[in-house]
């Protein structure tokens, strides 16, 4: 008589499979948060950036003998803000679409002007409670 063997998994191997598996699902979901939470702060990172580049480029592109530039509307050496929605839409006052707080303050002389930009998000926040933020110091010459 030949014996026949079968093979498979006992039910103690079974259990500490899955023991095993679940504990690592454990670990990967508690992960998720961290993840989105990432990702959204380098995506508002990166709308910042874009923002603050947009500015620069307009207040760059601006001819001297105007005294604002022409696609956002700012006065060269006055302090402004500005207000962003997701999209990249500006606003001067603070909006329900509004995501993003835009503020230049501005320094040195007529001739030559240094510009501090900050861009903080959520746009109704302060300073001090705002999620993030990017900075950035351009100079202007405008001789």
């Amino acid at each position: 008589m030949k014996k026949r063997f079968t093979s498979g998994f006992s039910l103690v191997e079974l259990t500490l499979a899955l023991g095993v598996a679940s504990f690592c699902l454990i670990a990967l979901v508690g992960l998720m948060p961290v993840g989105v939470m990432t990702n959204r702060n380098a995506t508002s990172q990166t709308a910042a950036t874009n923002i603050m580049a947009a500015v620069v480029a307009d207040l760059r592109a601006t001819p001297t003998f105007n005294t604002s530039s022409t696609e956002f509307g700012i006065i060269f050496g006055t302090n402004a803000t500005l207000y962003f929605d997701g999209t990249g839409q500006f606003a001067t006052s603070l909006g329900a679409n509004s995501r993003y707080q835009l503020n230049v303050t501005w320094y040195g002389s007529a001739g030559l002007g240094y510009a501090d930009l900050k861009v903080t998000w959520p746009a109704p926040a302060t300073a001090a409670n705002a999620s993030g933020f990017a900075e950035m110091f351009a100079a202007f010459h405008r001789n």
